[in-house]
């Protein structure tokens, strides 16, 4: 029988504990300090354990590591009511199994320990949880809470520390520097140089003397020897942005430079050597690229080692609101402004906003608010034009009345072409997901556990579905819990 050591001290915690793991065949022991949750792992010798992060006596952080040193052989999961990204990222780095966000989900909680258990000797899975309620607002950092960006951090803490290529997918805006950053900041080469090239912003001329160099009189204009981007990097981090607008020809010299680790500046004889962990990202579909032969083969499968999806913020629930909060405290103590409070109006049509441009946007959206500005509220009136706008145009998206799908998806369609759209496909997927829910949350009486059941999916991921589409303020039905 399987034992399962759970640390909290806050008394419904533990009887959630209780009355999610019910089984006979699993056997629970409880703490409610750090010091008891010691004293219990050692006479109880769990399968796997899951404690709080901020424990009365101890950080939750010091137990997962006196564990981990006993016996790294257990999962631990973490559990905080605070998620931030350096929380997130650095429970990875340190070991943990996974974590967990209150308010819990005994759905969730329940999938998550039966993995725990039955991968108690396999897994080697870093997870650690965030303990901090406010995000530092000094620097570009990665802010989010949502199930997709918890994955995210993860992610990061997870590959960071391995001496791996990594390739980051995302729409523009989406904030691929910051991942390609962070797992620079959480690698063992943090002590080293990183370096950004955007692919996309040099001209295919200059963009191989930016990565290998050139020696003087190389060609015309060079008076002079350049070192480039590959050895200026040696023993830090290359990131390459928008990789996926890489002609043939310089896609095949960044391969050589991945296999040999060695290559010779423009013009240059001499062979010279580089260690350089390369991260790579793009918005475009590489795997298409390279079936239709516009991206080499061999190179992605080089790229490809990990990879590590970015949401669009449209798909990111609440995570709009905590972004807000941040970028306004960030911007307003920049600026010199103190507006620290949105108005009802602003908040909802920034929530109905699609955000093509995603982060990147909202950060300018905001920058432009705080500027026209003339008090502590960010008034409606003070968002850009195109955010307030956009209202009526969401609004000829959603389905007219009694109108089929396909002459919905055919309006929705043209009238984006027509806009010179870059989210088409974002777009028409978001339509129909919607109307989806809609329809079987209708035929279920709102019923949103009968309609999790009828669609396949869990209760937790409906609700993030539906607060990610602007649904989830609908009521529940009678008798069932929001």
């Amino acid at each position: 029988m399987p034992t399962l050591l759970a640390i909290d001290d806050e008394r419904l915690i533990l009887d959630c504990f209780r009355y999610t793991f019910t089984d006979p065949e699993i056997k629970l022991v409880t703490a409610v300090t750090g010091q008891e949750g010691l004293t219990r792992f050692r006479e109880s010798q769990p399968d796997a354990v899951i404690t709080d992060i901020r424990l009365p006596d101890m950080s939750g952080i010091d137990v997962l590591q006196q564990f981990r040193e006993w016996d790294p052989k257990v999962p631990v999961i973490l559990v905080t009511g605070h998620g931030t990204a350096e929380t997130a990222i650095e429970a990875m780095r340190l070991g943990a199994f996974d974590y967990l966000l209150k308010p819990l989900d005994p759905e969730r909680l329940t999938e998550l320990v039966a993995r725990a258990l039955e991968m108690s000797r396999l897994m080697r899975v870093p997870a650690k949880v965030p303990d901090e309620t406010v995000v530092d607002d000094r620097a570009d950092v990665l802010v989010g809470r949502c199930a997709a960006m918890q994955e995210v951090f993860k992610a990061i803490g997870r590959v960071a520390p391995q001496n791996v290529t990594v390739l980051i997918l995302g729409a523009s805006g989406t904030g691929k520097e910051l991942v390609a950053r962070a797992i620079y900041n959480y690698s063992r080469r943090s002590q080293g140089k990183f370096l950004a090239v955007n692919c996309a912003a040099i001209p295919e001329a200059l963009l191989e003397s930016e990565l290998l160099g050139h020696e003087r009189g190389a060609f015309t204009g060079a008076d002079r020897r350049r070192i480039g981007k590959f050895e200026q990097c040696h023993g830090g981090t290359l990131f390459l942005d928008e990789i996926g607008d890489l002609t043939p020809l310089t896609q095949s010299k960044i391969l050589r430079v991945l296999q040999d680790q060695r290559f010779q500046r423009i013009g240059g004889s001499e062979m010279i050597a580089t260690d350089v962990r390369l991260i790579a990202a793009t918005n475009r579909d590489l795997e298409q690229m390279m079936q239709a032969g516009q991206f080499r083969a061999d190179l992605y499968y080089r790229l490809n080692v990990f990879t590590i999806r970015l949401p669009p913020l449209r798909e990111r629930g609440d995570d709009l609101e905590l972004l807000v909060e941040y970028l306004l405290r960030r911007y307003s103590r920049e600026m010199g402004k103190h507006v620290d409070q949105v108005a009802p109006e602003a908040w909802e049509l920034m929530r109905r906003y699609a955000w093509p441009g995603n982060v990147r946007e909202l950060q300018s959206a905001l920058k432009q608010a705080i500027v026209r500005a003339i008090g502590p509220v960010l008034m409606i009136e003070f968002l850009p034009d195109a955010v307030r706008s956009a209202d009526p145009t969401a609004a000829a998206f959603l389905p007219a009345p009694g109108e089929p799908l396909a002459a919905e998806l055919t309006r929705l369609i043209a009238t984006r072409l027509q806009a010179g759209t870059t989210s088409l496909y974002n777009d028409v997927i978001s339509t129909v997901e919607r109307q989806l829910l809609l329809e079987t949350l209708q035929h279920t009486g709102q019923n949103r556990s009968e309609a999790a059941r009828l669609l396949g999916i869990s209760r937790s991921t409906l609700r993030l579905k539906l607060t990610a589409l602007g649904l989830g303020a609908d009521p529940p039905a009678p008798g069932e819990e929001p």
